[in-house]
């Protein structure tokens, strides 16, 4: 559905996308991850033509982005970091006023306004100001104008930045919703967005893609090494000796927080690629010793973000799905690149006369 295929994007002398490369297939989630200024927002606004690449194509639903740039905007529903809202209008007349502009025909925008009202839970604030709104309730909005031309492709930039906990919950159950009827790329640095809503992940640093593939997959291939944490009732050089023992332990080393405690002592136990979690509770048990906890270290999306993202970016790391940009030769970390005005839109006609909304006020198009 979106092929992004070697993307380089540079603002003067400064390298702001370096070969980026990657693939949506349909219906799927593709959280795009990457610190501040790594290039995410520069991919996005090449993506939706906002802004043309310096080389390198992306396609989307097989409508190149350059080419055939008209065809893109009308199968793309975008919700910028900002939502292009009009505060005085109605939640309903917006709508009907972004269905015009987006060249729904006059007869079906009463049905797709309907759909998107309901599908982004709006119902109730139909009549509402949108300046009366809460900034949840905004966002909502905002997908709403994405998803009311039902286009097959939606991109969301920072969707739920700066909404509360609650908030935060209802956007991303809100995007789970549309999934498999929509192919969706999320582009956030908020982690915990990604673990909710994502089945695939594309991690950008200083303009490289670093990583891509099926988020259970990347992590088993990315963190390289298995640990446990162990709370054991024993001297503790006596099963310090014994677990160095077991085959698959790298280190054994006493915690940190570990103090005395009815005899009991804590243990982090480092291994590699193989888990030796079973032969470590054997060989404590046929010691004598009291295995009161054996907890396995779970590596986390985090952990994978920060691994890949605090040191200089060398090589992709290939994953077996999906291909990855080439080795970067330009430090393009905080940069400092020029704000696009971003439209209020996604314009499917050329009409340059001032447009009326549905509620009889001119709007300048």
């Amino acid at each position: 559905m979106i092929e992004v295929d070697h993307l380089h994007k540079v603002y003067g002398s400064t390298v702001a996308l370096k070969d980026v490369s990657f693939k949506v297939e349909l219906g799927e989630i593709l959280g795009f991850l990457g610190p501040n200024g790594a290039g995410k927002t520069t991919t996005m606004r090449i993506l939706t033509g906002y802004l043309p690449a310096t080389s390198g194509t992306a396609t989307v639903a097989d409508y190149d982005v350059h080419a055939d740039s008209m065809a893109v905007r009308q199968r793309i529903g975008y919700l910028p970091e900002r939502p292009p809202l009009y505060l005085d209008m109605t939640v309903e007349a917006f709508l009907h006023f972004v269905a015009r502009i987006k060249g729904v025909a006059a007869g079906d925008r009463p049905t797709q306004v309907n759909y998107a009202i309901q599908r982004c839970g709006l119902e109730e604030k139909q009549s509402v100001l949108i300046r009366q709104l809460s900034k949840g309730f905004r966002q909502r909005v905002g997908i709403a104008q994405a998803i009311v031309h039902d286009p097959p492709v939606i991109v969301l930039d920072e969707p739920t930045s700066g909404l509360d906990p609650r908030q935060n919950n209802e956007v991303r159950q809100l995007i789970r919703s549309l999934a498999g009827d929509h192919t969706i790329i999320l582009s956030t640095h908020i982690l915990p967005e990604v673990d909710a809503t994502c089945n695939r992940v594309a991690i950008i640093n200083r303009g490289q893609l670093v990583a891509a593939g099926k988020l259970d997959t990347l992590m088993e291939q990315l963190t390289g090494s298995v640990s446990y944490d162990l709370e054991v009732r024993g001297a503790p050089a006596a099963v310090q000796q014994l677990l160095v023992t077991v085959p698959g332990v790298d280190a054994v080393e006493p915690a940190a927080t570990s103090t005395a405690k009815d005899s009991r002592y804590r243990f982090q136990v480092k291994a590699g690629k193989t888990d030796p979690g079973e032969a470590i509770a054997a060989a404590i048990v046929r010691a004598g010793f009291g295995l009161c906890e054996l907890r396995r270290h779970q590596a986390s999306l985090e952990d994978v973000f920060l691994n890949l993202t605090t040191e200089e970016p060398t090589t992709g790391t290939a994953l077996s799905d999906a291909p990855l940009a080439s080795p970067a030769d330009h430090d393009a970390d905080g940069l400092n690149i020029p704000e696009v005005p971003v439209p209020s839109s996604l314009p499917a006609t050329t009409d340059s006369a001032a447009t009326p909304d549905p509620d009889g006020s001119s709007l300048q198009a």
